[in-house]
């Protein structure tokens, strides 16, 4: 008993489900790789803006400062200053005295600290200094000496408070982490409609394979309307059952066919041992009817066994023993062995031609037998049986040909069909079963080549086995010529 596996979790998700969760993953990747970009260009601006504002500011400084008469001015001119700053909350001025270290104005408590905080500060370019305040805000700076009217020098630190940069980027990244798992959820969600949409006509496959039976095997897809991916697969789906129904037909017919045959041997065997066992018999009379049995038996067995050959053939379970095998020689040997079958009929046997393949011996004398008897039975009487051997376009092809009726063209069709007869009648007395040509198809499939037939209007029939390339024979040249006696 085969153990079945429990699936995985995974396996068990619906495909347009796998689609919803993959595209939701590639969309957390892709958004969360454009929301770093984002931050990074929003944070690159805001410094460059900052950087900018501050040199705007430190020019309009060094305007005023230009117009002080003195370092000691500054103080009664504060509302300048003031107004410099005015409006601007996130701007802090100090001036101090570059000689004696002395604070000469400063207008916030951040801008008092800015002188200690820039020795320790990182610089960020040429002029520009990034610190922390003591509260943690960040803060650009940037100072230098520049002289008042009077040519004393006064140094200036001018920074620019960060907060609102802060804000923005803080609330950039809040709005971010609220959005971001709703636009992940549109996406997979809409992936989910768009895949289970786009994959609704399978579910022509799904009700398709559920309705497939032994009684419905002639079901097909519809493949009009369906995208080019999904056509291609309703074509090959449709065909993997047309080849399902046709081994099933081919099945049911072999079936009531092998039981007919077997029918007609057991039912003779049961009547004729019935028979006899309803009288009294004398030993000869009961050697007569088990004589009469053997017969029935070993036409039994030969097709018995016929059948099995075929079945291993079909399922390429006769390993070939494949060496060189001289057609000529071969077609001769078999001609010999069916010598006194022509004699009867006054028929000659004439063999042309030589080659060599590669195959199975036995196997290819088989065949040759084959078609030779079925020749040989069903020729004119004392006419001529033909065994042509050549080599053509890379093939090597042996032929068969004798005269006799003409087989109609729908009998060509099915001729090597298992237990198909043109005549059932002859036959059946002559003991055959149907399956002779079935065995040489089979034989030649097993080799690669393929067997044939053609029957001309003035009774003339040949049977061809071509054989495929692989071997070169040597040329040689050969006759062969069997006549009545």
């Amino acid at each position: 008993m085969t153990q079945r596996t429990r699936p995985n979790l995974w396996a068990q998700n619906s495909l347009a489900t796998r689609i919803a969760l993959i595209s939701a993953f590639f969309g957390l990747v892709i958004t969360g790789g454009a929301i770093v970009v984002g931050f990074y260009a929003l944070s690159q601006q805001l410094d460059a803006r900052s950087t900018e504002e501050l040199k705007g500011k430190r020019d309009l400084l060094l305007h005023v400062l230009s117009e002080m008469p003195s370092p000691e001015a500054i103080l009664q001119n504060r509302h300048r200053f003031g107004d410099l700053l005015i409006g601007h909350d996130d701007l802090h001025l100090a001036l101090v005295d570059p000689s004696s270290g002395e604070m000469v104005a400063s207008f916030s408590e951040t801008a008092e600290k800015s002188p200690s905080a820039l020795d320790a500060s990182q610089v960020i370019n040429s002029s520009i200094y990034a610190w922390r305040a003591p509260n943690g805000e960040r803060l650009n700076s940037i100072q230098g000496v520049t002289p008042v009217a009077n040519g004393k020098s006064v140094r200036y630190y001018l920074s620019l408070d960060r907060r609102h940069d802060s804000r923005l980027l803080g609330g950039f990244i809040s709005t971010t982490l609220v959005a971001w798992p709703v636009l992940l959820l549109v996406v997979a969600l809409g992936a989910w409609l768009i895949a289970r949409t786009s994959l609704a006509p399978l579910r022509q496959f799904h009700r398709l394979a559920a309705s497939i039976g032994t009684q419905s095997l002639s079901h097909r897809i519809s493949s009009s309307g369906l995208p080019t991916e999904l056509y291609e697969l309703a074509e090959e789906f449709n065909n993997m059952l047309e080849r399902i129904d046709e081994g099933y037909k081919r099945l049911q017919e072999f079936t009531g066919e092998l039981a007919h045959e077997m029918r007609t041997p057991v039912a003779t065997l049961l009547g004729r041992t019935q028979v006899t066992l309803s009288h009294t018999r004398t030993v000869a009379d009961l050697r007569e009817v088990l004589e009469g049995n053997v017969e029935e038996l070993e036409r039994l067995s030969r097709l018995i066994s016929d059948m099995l050959f075929i079945a291993r053939a079909d399922h390429n379970e006769n390993p070939l023993e494949r060496e060189p095998v001289e057609l000529d020689r071969d077609a001769r040997q078999v001609a010999e062995y069916l010598s006194l079958i022509a004699e009867e009929r006054g028929l000659t046997v004439d063999i042309t031609g030589a080659a060599t393949v590669m195959g199975d011996r036995l196997l290819v004398q088989r065949a040759i037998t084959n078609l030779m008897s079925n020749a040989i039975r069903h020729a004119r009487a004392n006419s001529k049986v033909s065994v042509l051997i050549a080599i053509e376009n890379g093939s090597t092809t042996l032929a068969v040909i004798n005269e006799g009726d003409t087989i109609a063209p729908t009998h060509l069709e099915r001729i090597f069909d298992r237990f198909y007869r043109i005549d059932s009648a002859r036959a059946r007395l002559d003991g055959g079963a149907g399956l002779g040509l079935a065995i040489v198809r089979s034989i030649m499939t097993a080799h690669g080549g393929r067997v044939s037939v053609q029957s001309l209007t003035d009774g003339r029939t040949t049977f061809t086995l071509s054989f495929p390339s692989g071997f070169t024979p040597p040329l040689k040249s050969s006759r062969s010529h069997i006549s009545k006696s």
